[in-house]
């Protein structure tokens, strides 16, 4: 396999972290997104809407969307349930994930981390700060009786939600009052075979 990725993407973290704790071998290469490597035709035939992580499967079939990659290399797995409502749980989450997390705690990172001070889209900040706020409080509520996301156990759906929450102060979130939520990032770190967002893959290519 082949992971088209950026070594500061949560999105793409969570495909490295996930073939890191299966011990899966794959090629890596890290795209500069701020010099438009991803939007070249080369990589467009890859993937049309221009994005990453995007993951080549040996067979040479390309496969995009960071949640999707994660549910496919996690079937048959015990990071994946195998029970109809287990299954639909993790997908709840991830959905979560996409759509009322993301938004608001990667977006404001990116901005942050990305964008010179001053530019337009620091004017979305506070909106887009206090819906992660808001997102937050979710996962608090949910993980404050509860070890992790989905059957007291580790499954993609905490990986899916760990990538950015555990960088979310850098785009401007103060995690101090989500005391549930930074113990459940520390048993995410302590999980075996665990790497960290800027570890950089074997193989990798630039």
């Amino acid at each position: 396999m082949h992971l088209f990725d950026n070594l500061d993407s949560g999105n793409g973290y969570k495909i490295r972290l996930l073939l890191a704790q299966l011990g899966r071998p794959y090629e890596w290469t890290n795209l500069d997104l701020d010099a438009g490597a991803s939007r070249t035709p080369e990589f467009l035939k890859r993937n049309p809407n221009g994005r990453i992580p995007t993951l080549e499967l040996d067979d040479g079939t390309h496969l995009a969307e960071s949640d999707a990659i994660l549910f496919y290399l996690a079937e048959g797995t015990p990071l994946l349930p195998i029970d109809r409502l287990g299954r639909a749980q993790v997908l709840q989450w991830m959905f979560f994930e996409q759509y009322s997390h993301e938004p608001f705690v990667a977006t404001p990172r990116y901005i942050v981390k990305h964008l010179p001070p001053g530019h337009a889209r620091y004017a979305e900040l506070p909106e887009r700060l206090a819906k992660g706020r808001a997102a937050l409080a979710v996962m608090e509520t949910h993980l404050s009786t509860r070890s992790f996301f989905v059957a007291e156990r580790y499954t993609i759906a905490d990986i899916a939600l760990y990538a950015y929450t555990h960088v979310a102060q850098e785009g401007g979130h103060d995690l101090s009052p989500y005391a549930s939520v930074r113990a459940w990032l520390a048993r995410v770190a302590a999980q075996p075979r665990y790497v960290e967002l800027a570890a950089r893959p074997r193989a990798a290519r630039d």
